[in-house]
């Protein structure tokens, strides 16, 4: 008996994927408003730092995108009538969300699963997406189901505890207790709080699972990559935080673990790696940051089971 096939559209931010591109991805962020010269060289000029301008995220989301397909029908084979088709779908760039959306029904898939690269949900962000697929979906007559958030997801907690045990380790010589562990994810308008959104509280509920796990004491959070706009964004910035902890406490190291983030990218390479590194140097801080999650096995599982059991919830299987 043939297989039912799941399509699974796997939506992430999106990334220019050359120097050239980058005019016109930040051109539809801001919705149609291009970047003026200025921030334009200045865009272009973190995307060369990073690597000589490699473009990682694009490259790290395709191998996401395939490896949670394999997981899927790895550990699905044997148990499942089901066969599972992965599709991207993103924010602001090519293919679109709408764009993985036609194609899945192109492709004859009449049940389809959506999941966002990102555990912690927000209105302004996985709510976006969700809500874009799913007015296409309606469009098409495709029967989709989303997956909101995975921040507690116990194999997500234990990758991530296993990043910062590994990193702790580079402090040769530093009791753990004198390290600050700060998380940080990308920070949204302050005018979220006014909706109760509940990404500020799924960071903070994921950072203190991790907290428990590791046994950690020391430990707090703080906000990056905020965007360049008139309305307020939620803070402290994690710029500000270094400066505060060397001022105020004496702060000689500190480890930046960044739980929002699933994928080595520009908020990563540039706001952690170049930026903050060159602050830390300033202030004389020995700062360390755990390594992304990209394809870690434990991640690909993560989102394995979120969709599965998504899956199986809408056909009842």
């Amino acid at each position: 008996m043939s297989k039912q096939r799941i399509g699974v559209l796997v939506m992430s931010y999106g990334t220019p994927e050359s120097l050239d591109q980058i005019e016109a991805y930040y051109t539809h962020i801001r919705r149609g408003n291009p970047p003026s010269p200025e921030q334009l060289a200045e865009l272009k000029a973190r995307y060369e730092a990073i690597v000589g301008g490699f473009f990682p995220l694009r490259e790290n989301t395709n191998k996401q995108v395939a490896g949670l397909e394999a997981e899927l029908n790895r550990e699905h084979s044997g148990d499942s009538e089901l066969e599972f088709v992965c599709y991207q779908g993103l924010k602001h760039a090519l293919p679109y969300v709408e764009d993985g959306v036609e194609m899945m029904v192109k492709d004859g898939i009449r049940q389809a699963v959506g999941v966002v690269l990102a555990p912690h949900f927000s209105t302004m962000s996985v709510g976006g997406y969700v809500k874009r697929a799913k007015e296409k979906a309606a469009e098409l007559g495709l029967a989709i189901d989303f997956v909101l958030s995975y921040h507690l997801h116990p194999l997500l907690l234990e990758a991530l505890s296993t990043r910062v045990e590994s990193a702790l380790e580079r402090f040769e010589g530093v009791a753990r207790d004198e390290v600050r562990v700060i998380f940080t994810a990308h920070s949204l308008p302050e005018k979220i709080l006014e909706m109760n959104d509940p990404y500020p509280q799924q960071l903070l509920e994921t950072s203190k699972a991790i907290a428990e796990r590791v046994g950690l004491t020391n430990w707090q959070f703080g906000w990056q990559s905020a965007g360049q706009t008139a309305t307020p964004w939620l803070g402290p910035d994690i710029l500000d935080v270094l400066r505060t902890i060397t001022a105020e406490e004496q702060v000689k190291n500190v480890l930046l673990c960044p739980i929002g983030f699933v994928s080595d990218h520009l908020e990563v390479l540039y706001d952690i790696d170049i930026e903050a590194q060159a602050l830390a140097s300033e202030l004389g801080l020995h700062l360390e940051r755990t390594e992304s999650l990209n394809t870690d096995p434990l991640y690909m599982q993560t989102l394995s089971d979120v969709v599965y059991a998504k899956a199986t919830e809408a056909l009842k299987v």
